[in-house]
């Protein structure tokens, strides 16, 4: 949010609205916050975070793409493929906004569905379009909330 407010002073104070002057803009304030994250607490790792972001942003896209093209083909085909079910998995995410990135995460991606998460918020209840192999999606939706969790904390 910082970098992001940086850019936007930036292209003000430049008074070039363009896409290339931003992206500059997001940079400059790239460096800024890493060269401040030292002397702020708020913002220690800050430089670590953004590249994580990156990986993140592909890996999404890649199971974005990968779901959508796996329900696109049992939506299609004249025989259904899915095995609709409800499991539970534990989650390592401990505050209101990990849980809250982890489950709605899952919840984009097609095939699945946050349900709910338990009282002690130690579990989160998932709808799965394709429960063929309930470990093999467990260790999926994990890997996914280990990634969410690099770039939170």
């Amino acid at each position: 949010m910082w970098n992001l407010l940086l850019a936007v002073t930036w292209v003000v104070l430049t008074g070039d609205v363009g896409g290339m002057n931003l992206l500059f803009g997001l940079f400059v304030g790239y460096l800024v916050l890493g060269v401040m994250q030292r002397q702020i607490p708020s913002l220690r790792g800050y430089t670590r975070r953004l590249p994580r972001l990156l990986k993140f942003v592909a890996f999404f896209a890649k199971e974005l793409v990968v779901a959508n093209l796996t329900v696109a083909f049992d939506i299609i085909t004249p025989v259904w493929h899915m095995k609709p079910g409800v499991i539970a998995m534990p989650l390592e995410a401990k505050t209101e906004l990990e849980i809250t990135m982890v489950a709605n995460l899952i919840s984009l991606t097609p095939g699945t569905l946050s349900l709910d998460v338990s009282d002690d918020r130690r579990v989160l209840f998932i709808h799965a379009m394709f429960l063929d192999n309930e470990q093999e999606l467990r260790d999926s939706l994990k890997d996914m909330e280990r990634r969410v969790l690099e770039i939170l904390r």
